[in-house]
């Protein structure tokens, strides 16, 4: 049983390696204000969503995108 929580705390210092080699990609930041805003945009237009727009701008914006 040890052995599976050697291996456990492990894996995740790997995975924070990987993930500190890799940029972040457009796509997949900021999923939380992405999906309201896609969802948003889809059931009432884009000219009706703009806070939620914004919203996801400011979240990428915070992460170093530049838009």
């Amino acid at each position: 049983m040890s052995t599976l929580s050697a291996a456990s705390v492990e894996t995740p210092a790997v995975a924070g390696e990987a993930e500190q080699k890799k940029p972040l990609k457009p796509c997949c930041a900021c999923p939380e204000t992405k999906k309201v805003r896609d969802a948003c945009i889809i059931e009432k237009g884009e000219e009706n969503c703009t806070d939620l727009i914004e919203a996801h701008k400011d979240c990428m914006r915070a992460l170093g995108f530049k838009i």
